[in-house]
């Protein structure tokens, strides 16, 4: 959808293959795809990643913190210390990591956008998933201060929290029809997004048509939250 709409795009995932669908979708509009790999629970990854960025590209106008993991499923007793620290490296360190390397380049330029993608978990936790949904909720209140303490240079920080959406990385509840059912039979618009509903959400806020729009956290979630 960025690409469409004219930007370069970096893509950023664990495996450099995990990205070849994308670059083809990106290079298909006539924009380029610069494509890096990296582990966002390994802080020294990060810190190289960033440095290769940096050096590589000086101009970045848009940041879309949509890494995440969660590697538990179940009640907050059944968590250990590993999983917990793991979540949070990757949930709000990562991101955290990435916005402040990229503030100075966007601050010189006059301004940039930050979209930090949450979920729903971060407004009410849902059941079985408490780490996530906390490490969420943390995403969402420093999307909140960054959009505070960046607005005077030109900073727009906004936050999506999306409900369930047909991913690979939510598989696990849609490919079970009763969690399926579950979820999106009390939704009003009783059905499961798509990746699509969640980037024109995203377009919305890196454009110039949401020049007014920062600290908000905007859901893509057929209604779970209302």
């Amino acid at each position: 959808a960025l690409a469409e709409a004219g930007a370069d795009i970096i893509g950023v995932s664990t495996k450099l293959t995990a990205d070849s669908h994308v670059a083809h979708a990106v290079t298909a509009t006539g924009r380029s795809f610069t494509p890096y790999a990296c582990d966002f629970s390994d802080r020294a990854a990060v810190r190289r990643f960033i440095g290769e960025v940096l050096a590589a590209h000086p101009r970045v106008d848009i940041l879309v913190n949509n890494a995440a993991t969660n590697p538990i499923f179940g009640p907050l007793l059944d968590a250990d210390e590993g999983a917990f620290d793991k979540i949070m490296a990757v949930n709000v360190k990562g991101p955290f990591a990435l916005a402040r390397a990229l503030q100075p380049r966007m601050r010189e330029r006059g301004g940039g956008s930050i979209i930090n993608v949450a979920s729903v978990g971060g407004v009410s936790p849902e059941p079985m998933l408490g780490l996530y949904s906390v490490s969420k909720a943390a995403l969402i209140s420093l999307g909140k201060v960054m959009a505070k303490e960046w607005g005077p240079v030109g900073i727009r920080v906004n936050t999506i929290c999306p409900g369930l959406i047909k991913t690979e990385f939510s598989k696990a509840l849609w490919s079970n029809e009763k969690i399926l059912k579950g979820i999106t039979g009390p939704l009003p618009l009783g059905r499961m997004g798509t990746p699509e509903e969640v980037a024109a959400l995203a377009l919305f806020l890196a454009s110039d048509a949401a020049a007014y729009c920062t600290g908000g956290t905007y859901a893509a979630d057929g209604g779970y939250l209302a």
